[in-house]
């Protein structure tokens, strides 16, 4: 029996059968992945212990000299990764790393001009519920009604007419590339600065499988989960003269002490996707989002846009007459995870939606491959276009069980 077990036999017995779930079951929310055994060891290590406020070797606290080894680790490697002059690897989550890059640069008050959380964008990109839209005055781009993808020069008109002091690029539903030299271009145009939040393309910018802000916003965020396959966190790169206002405005400004044993375990992940085994995963990661969009498609779903050149897809369910919230419940029901959203021009409510987002980061950990990602794309349909066929669901869900199980998760044993 474990310590844990002995200690507290009921978070023992949650994380058990946490285990069991993400074992047997198909993980497809695009903003959820698998980090290694080592990962999970750093940050499940006496590292959590340790009190650290500032930054290596200007600590208010004694005893930091291996934390600040580890740290100096996870900003080298994070900058060799992906280019950048400057990075700071304390952000908690990539909302509160958001909050840092404004605030290292704007006022509250100040204009922003983000993509509509309604068309891609994310909630911390302006949403009159989220801070960035409280704190800020949010004016917002979407995606061209016809091709579903931004339209530059929209973009362009709306920032000529409200004259933000940033620009914020990237997404959590958009399965396109992103063009940061067109964003930097309209930005010089008036006067802004470019923030980009890469948290769902990190894994991709950084084998060069799609374009990299680096050089052309002034300051880069994102998460170091999703596509990073690290452990759940935040940082943010910056151009150097925003080096000091980055710093300070995390700490003493938003944060106290840093999560030493998360950012071990970045480091740890940063490390990893160094290797030429990352870039070979990222390219398993691409081939089963595609091979999953035409799957669907094939089967009678229309995908946002017509496919992706990403990890990630909207699934458009209007024609099938389902909400996203009735289809990830019978897709759950099956063992197939994904989540409701959104779709542009969407005439459904939140919580209800009109469409599900489908990504690969996590079954590519696992090893999946292509042919898999057509069979779930039939199963996905068949969910889809039968959802009170309790009969149909039970049978499916015994083959994604049979599936899921022969691919095991990584650093983790398991009993399912």
């Amino acid at each position: 029996m474990s310590t844990l077990a002995k200690a507290d036999p009921k978070i023992a017995e949650v994380i058990k059968n946490e285990e069991r779930r993400q074992s047997s079951t198909i993980e497809l929310i695009a903003s959820e992945n698998f980090t290694s055994a080592a990962v999970m060891e750093a940050v499940g290590s006496v590292l959590t212990n340790k009190y650290a406020e500032g930054l290596p070797g200007k600590r208010y606290y004694g005893g930091c000299e291996f934390v600040d080894v580890a740290e100096n680790l996870a900003i080298e490697r994070v900058c060799k990764l992906f280019g950048a002059e400057h990075a700071n690897v304390q952000p908690h989550s990539g909302a509160s790393a958001n909050l840092a890059a404004y605030l290292s640069v704007l006022k509250p008050g100040d204009r922003i001009l983000g993509m509509n959380l309604s068309e891609g964008g994310h909630l911390t990109h302006g949403s009159p519920v989220n801070f960035s839209g409280t704190i800020f005055e949010a004016h917002f781009y979407g995606v061209s009604p016809d091709s579903e993808t931004i339209d530059y020069d929209k973009v362009r008109e709306v920032a000529q007419r409200v004259q933000p002091k940033m620009i914020v690029c990237g997404a959590s539903a958009y399965s396109r590339t992103i063009d940061f030299a067109k964003f930097r271009e309209i930005a010089d145009e008036v006067g802004a600065l470019v923030m980009a939040d890469i948290a769902h393309i990190a894994g991709i910018v950084a084998t060069g499988k799609h374009p990299t802000p680096i050089g052309h916003a002034q300051l880069t965020t994102s998460t170091t989960h999703k596509t990073l396959r690290g452990p759940r966190g935040g940082l943010i790169m910056a151009e150097g003269d925003l080096a000091g206002p980055v710093n300070k405005t995390l700490f003493p400004g938003l944060q106290g002490g840093p999560l030493m044993h998360v950012i071990a375990g970045k480091a740890v992940a940063f490390g990893e996707a160094l290797e030429p085994s990352f870039g070979e995963y990222i390219d398993r990661v691409l081939a089963n989002a595609r091979a999953l969009s035409e799957a669907v498609q094939e089967h009678g779903l229309r995908v946002v846009s017509g496919g992706t050149d990403n990890h990630l897809m909207l699934v458009d369910l209007t024609a099938a007459g389902i909400s996203g919230r009735k289809a990830e419940r019978r897709l759950e029901a099956a063992g197939i995870t994904v989540n409701k959203n959104a779709i542009p021009n969407d005439q459904r409510p939140p919580m209800q939606t009109s469409g599900i987002r489908l990504g690969t980061p996590a079954v590519s950990t696992r090893g999946f491959g292509v042919d898999d990602m057509k069979q779930i794309g039939q199963w996905i349909a068949d969910i889809v276009h039968n959802p009170d066929d309790d009969a149909l669901i039970d049978r499916i869900g015994k083959s994604v069980h049979e599936m899921a199980t022969s691919y095991p998760l990584p650093g983790v044993q398991t009993d399912a």
